[in-house]
């Protein structure tokens, strides 16, 4: 695959044609300006100093402001006309050509429906939304973010409102087309609700079973410095280029990819529970290789893209969960905990470090959850956030019904907002529609890896051997090189030669809780 400079968009010998090479330069230079926001973004929640917030908030709001116009501008309407009208350039509508100019259409359409004005509204509440979420956090006061989740709401809700939806529907479908296109409220209700009775029938078992996998490797107190060499070694060995990327701490971990040569992870330590921040590095390196298996020749343009947020999803989650979960990936990895941690991890018998990743526990915090738990926190999300922009709860009464809603799905009795619903940073990005697009990743990664099972039938052993290759080739030859080709179900089903399922996950979490918990 060739590594084209971002600064030097080439389109394929076969379109030649002037507007579309104009609009192609156009959606290049609204790139540049998207990328370098991106890279601001990740420098506020990595390095910046603290008293930088107020003006790199203006820093954004005003690039976002300036790719709005410049994506919106009539000149990119006329372009994307004039294109569609030849025919030769949508002739084959897979090729590169007919991908862009579809979605460049997609694009313009929703765009063209917002003033600038909320543009760049949106960009400074975003930002200073987080700021004041951290803070919130750090103190758990949820009434120092209060006022910025009602601003956001209110935003949100006069985006929406630009956007419009189809009827029948609501406000949150609007939302949730920037993430999954496609993805409405009710086709998520309609997965969520079978999911969790078979999910909390499956966690019934399990916390009913008389036998306990150990939490030894959960409990041990670790350097941070030791944890972090550690996680570096695994994301290079599962295939991380680290000469295209970097790995920093940010307080909620995240994957920013601007470009295949550049893309900047993040994640979390903490004295104890090594595999949080080995969970969390893997899950962002799955993301951040998916980002890197993009075609860089088609950069700046929707087929050098990400298909979904929920495509996106399924590459960090198999990562996490398929492949650091497995029992062949500790077949390999427990014998090398000695070369980072020394002594302290020689009591560790091989099944305490196995059960210690696989450990089910209902819990608190979204992203230090099991596997068997993991949806419920979302499906709790979902529900809040919909209620929320449907009028039905009011910012005010968040913490509570909260609260209710873990009390009703997990059984637990949720101590305080920063465990709560202080836990998350989406909704100070004014990132609603989102979440959704963790399960349908979920279940994407499930079916995903099972094709790659019968594509590669020795890959368990590969992965006892280290050898993570040829997944990550798998990956990138049928979904990374795609871009956005096909929608999401579309590549599903293309990859699988199956629609979308949830048996796959089901089969996946009772094939491999069950016998650890002796069932």
């Amino acid at each position: 695959m060739s590594q084209t400079s971002a600064a030097d968009p080439k389109v394929s010998p076969t379109a030649d044609h002037r507007d579309y090479q104009a609009l192609r330069k156009r959606s290049h230079e609204c790139h540049l300006l998207a990328s370098s926001a991106s890279i601001l973004s990740w420098d506020r929640e990595v390095m910046m100093p603290e008293g930088g917030i107020e003006l790199r908030s203006d820093q954004i709001s005003l690039l976002a402001r300036l790719y709005h116009e410049r994506m919106t501008s009539p000149e990119i309407g006329d372009l994307i006309a004039a294109c569609e009208a030849d025919e030769s350039l949508s002739a084959d509508p897979l090729s590169p050509e007919a991908v862009n100019l579809r979605e460049w259409r997609r694009q313009y359409d929703r765009q063209v429906r917002l003033p600038s004005s909320l543009i760049e509204e949106e960009a400074a509440l975003a930002s200073r939304g987080q700021h004041a979420w951290a803070e919130a956090r750090k103190n758990d006061d949820f009434n120092h973010f209060k006022p910025f989740l009602e601003k956001g709401l209110d935003l949100l809700k006069r985006k929406a409102e630009c956007y419009g939806w189809d009827d029948p529907g609501e406000p949150w479908d609007a939302l949730a087309e920037d993430y999954e296109p496609g993805c409405t409220a009710a086709q998520v209700a309609e997965v969520f609700t079978p999911l969790r009775t078979d999910l909390k029938s499956l966690l019934d078992e399990l916390m009913g079973s008389s036998t306990q996998p150990s939490n030894a490797f959960n409990e041990l107190k670790l350097p941070q410095e030791d944890q972090r060499k550690f996680v570096e070694f695994v994301a290079r060995s599962i295939g991380f280029d680290f000469h295209r990327g970097r790995l920093d701490v940010s307080t909620h971990p995240f994957c920013s990819g601007t470009h295949p040569g550049d893309v900047r992870l993040t994640t979390r330590f903490h004295d104890d529970n090594v595999n949080d921040a080995l969970g969390s590095t893997m899950h962002e390196a799955g993301h951040g290789m998916y980002e890197q298996g993009l075609p860089a020749e088609h950069a700046g343009t929707p087929m050098g893209r990400a298909v979904s947020l929920g495509i996106h999803e399924s590459q960090s989650r198999l990562w996490e969960n398929q492949v650091g979960r497995s029992r062949a990936f500790w077949n390999w990895l427990s014998p090398r905990l000695g070369e980072f941690f020394g002594e302290a991890t020689s009591s560790l018998s091989q099944e305490d470090v196995y059960a210690g990743a696989n450990r089910v526990k209902p819990d608190f915090i979204r992203v230090e959850a099991d596997e068997a738990t993991y949806n419920m926190h979302i499906m709790i999300r979902f529900e809040l956030e919909r209620a929320m922009m449907n009028g039905q709860l009011d910012v005010a009464d968040l913490p509570g019904a909260w609260k209710e809603k873990y009390r009703e799905y997990l059984g637990l009795d949720v101590p305080d907002d920063r465990r709560g619903c202080l836990q998350d940073v989406h909704w100070s990005m004014l990132s609603m529609g989102y979440f959704p697009t963790y399960t349908l990743g979920n279940l994407y990664s499930a079916q995903l890896f099972e094709s790659a099972l019968e594509a590669i039938p020795d890959l368990e052993s590969r992965f006892e051997r280290g050898e993570f290759g040829a997944l990550k080739t798998w990956l990138n030859d049928n979904v990374h090189a795609h871009g956005q080709r096909y929608r999401a179900a579309e590549l599903c089903e293309h990859v699988t030669g199956k629609p979308l399922s949830a048996e796959p996950l089901l089969r996946h979490l009772r094939g491999k809780l069950k016998p650890i918990y002796g069932l």
